[in-house]
């Protein structure tokens, strides 16, 4: 089974720092894109961040200059370091990677993880 898992989240005072990591495993051809999207209690999915396989890297509005994706291919990992976090940050964190992977034949298709909460204190 493709999985993906992610870890780092936490409890952060405001203007404190978080990296998450996230790991996808199972039986996989390839990674494409991953990301990193966020949902408060309340609010619609955002997306926080995207990397590409040639690492073009793609934010959103509100974390431009402050988090940072990055990716490690022979890990089958994606990072965010989160820098400079201030409290409209706390959201769970979901992990996103398009994936080439077998089950019973070739298939593609987005995958998600099972989000880890990241929670700012003011």
């Amino acid at each position: 089974q493709v999985q993906l898992v992610e870890s780092g989240g936490g409890l952060a005072q405001a203007g404190g720092s978080l990296r998450l990591s996230c790991t996808t495993s199972g039986s996989i051809y390839s990674i494409g894109t991953m990301g990193w999207a966020r949902q408060a209690p309340g609010k619609q999915r955002e997306l926080v961040a995207s990397i590409t396989n040639d690492g073009s890297t793609r934010y959103g509005d509100s974390v431009k200059g402050r988090f940072t994706i990055s990716r490690d291919n022979a890990k089958n990992t994606v990072y965010l370091q989160m820098d400079s976090l201030k409290p409209e940050d706390t959201a769970v964190y979901y992990c996103n990677a398009d994936l080439a992977y077998h089950s019973g034949w070739y298939r593609t298709g987005d995958f998600w993880g099972q989000g880890t909460q990241v929670t700012v204190s003011s």
